[in-house]
């Protein structure tokens, strides 16, 4: 019965026996997407990810995200880096979030207008370790899309955890991911890390916007020479194997990080994420 019902559709071939047989009832193959609330209207979801740890994700995802907004794009930050979340603190957000009269929860607004949610935000005490288990930590994500009142925006970044594990997985699953853009770092391993993220998001169907360099040099403030701590950069080999645009080569600059250090990362500026800027307009 599936397989007659399935004889006039082009993608019948490609569909498996579940799939056909679940198109024969009638309920047509089952989405795992998650619906956003009647609180949000949200144009593009950008995924934010890195192979490993430590390349300073989180770090681009405020700086994308401070362009973005720079740039006149009403912007929000999903912080689903639940065991180990740091944007609230880079803006200086203190305190918990709040609900409104229906019970959604409604997002911390930075000093620049970007509207924000992260678990810091709902504990009393942000120093206080998040020992939960992958489906509750994937369940919290969750939570951040259908019980947020995000509003209108133009882009949702979310800063996802490191990694190919539950997040990512639960985003890549629930949420209306429009693209990804991978972070990392100079060091010879940037390939096989690169890889990593990209595989997983070509496996979720989920097109990977280009690859942004974190830590690529330091700057000698006497000489202006680029200094490479980490050594020569690999990523236009990476890149250039992937197929994927190079977004930016993200320096290490002190000022920066003690305006982060601060709470006062939205008085930064990122021109090196010129042509990540670029792409994200015309996505």
């Amino acid at each position: 019965m599936a397989e007659s019902q399935c004889s006039g559709c082009p993608s019948a071939s490609s569909c498996s026996a579940e799939q056909r047989e679940s198109c024969g009832s009638g309920k047509g193959p089952q989405s795992m997407l998650e619906p956003a609330n009647k609180y949000a209207k949200i144009k593009k979801v950008i995924g934010v990810v890195s192979g490993k740890g430590g390349v300073g994700k989180s770090f681009v995802t405020a700086a994308l995200a401070s362009q973005m907004r720079k740039s006149g794009s009403r912007v929000g930050i999903m912080d689903a880096d639940i065991t180990g979340p740091s944007i609230p603190k880079m803006f200086g957000i203190m305190g918990e979030a709040y609900g409104n009269a229906e019970g959604m929860i409604l997002p911390v607004e930075t000093p620049d207008g970007i509207k924000m949610m992260s678990i810091n935000l709902l504990i009393e005490n942000p120093e206080d370790p998040v020992i939960w288990r992958g489906p509750v930590i994937g369940g919290a994500v969750k939570q951040f899309w259908t019980d947020v009142a995000w509003g209108e925006l133009d882009y949702l970044f979310i800063d996802m955890p490191p990694g190919t594990g539950d997040v990512p997985l639960t985003v890549f699953q629930s949420l209306p991911v429009d693209g990804v853009i991978i972070v990392t770092s100079p060091q010879e391993l940037v390939q096989m890390i690169v890889k990593k993220a990209y595989r997983m998001a070509s496996m979720m169907n989920i097109p990977v916007l280009g690859i942004v360099e974190n830590f690529s040099y330091l700057k000698c403030p006497d000489c202006g020479k680029e200094i490479r701590l980490f050594g020569e950069s690999h990523v236009d080999e990476a890149a250039g194997e992937l197929g994927l645009p190079v977004l930016g080569k993200v320096p290490l600059d002190p000022q920066i990080a003690a305006a982060a250090d601060a709470g006062a990362f939205y008085k930064t500026d990122h021109p090196y994420l010129e042509k990540a800027v670029e792409v994200l307009t015309h996505i």
